[in-house]
């Protein structure tokens, strides 16, 4: 699942970046607000993580131009401890939640699942499509509960099909899920994680819809 942070302090954004990639999401970083707003308008994200000291445009007018043009990606604020006339001003312009600075790395990742969560409308945090279970949080998968062992890029891939399962998902959304802006993608990358990964599942989960993308459906 791919997030979105904006953080201008270059050791607290890669503290930040590097937490988050362990707990097993792909992580782009933008270091002011402008670079933020567009790469929210021009890619497609599970979260914002939100500084509101950002320099160019600060993180409560992003946000407030993001709720204005009608993008509803959820928001996590980060703000500074005494900065509650901040906090306020950013749940009243359309903040899902807020973090306040300093923080331990393992509450900013339980806040974003817990946030996710919510987005979603799921109260757990397992994502279930007939025999075939994947959580999230404990990075693990099962099909008719016997565990499968699956790489980082097999479970990026999994996770990113099943959050719409039956949605056909573009070759060029999948790579934005398992890569971001890490930089150039083998042409045939996703393609070699679609073919291990039916491999281990077995039947016909994953489904090719030829000139459109992929799905995933009950087998």
């Amino acid at each position: 699942m791919k997030l979105l942070l904006a953080e201008d302090d270059p050791m607290v954004g890669e503290g930040m970046q590097q937490g988050l990639r362990q707990a097993g999401f792909v992580v782009d970083w933008a270091k002011d607000g402008a670079a933020a707003e567009l790469a929210i308008k021009t890619g497609d994200y599970a979260l914002l993580v939100l500084d509101i000291g950002l320099p160019r445009q600060d993180g409560l007018m992003v946000l407030k131009r993001l709720r204005q043009a009608e993008y509803t990606v959820p928001v996590m604020l980060v703000t500074a401890r005494d900065a509650v006339a901040d906090r306020v001003a950013g749940l009243n312009l359309g903040a899902d939640d807020y973090l306040v600075k300093p923080f331990d790395l393992d509450e900013l990742v339980a806040r974003v699942r817990a946030l996710l969560r919510r987005h979603s409308g799921r109260g757990q945090s397992e994502m279930r499509l007939g025999a075939l279970c994947l959580d999230p949080e404990r990075r693990e998968v099962s099909l008719n509960d016997q565990p499968l062992a699956l790489s980082q890029r097999e479970f990026a891939l999994l996770e990113a099909l099943l959050t719409r399962p039956g949605t056909v998902v573009s070759r060029e959304a999948l790579e934005e899920c398992l890569y971001g802006w890490e930089g150039e993608v083998a042409s045939n990358a996703i393609e070699v994680h679609l073919h291990n990964l039916r491999r281990k599942l077995g039947g016909e989960w994953i489904r090719n819809v030829r000139g459109v993308g992929y799905k995933v459906v009950e087998s």
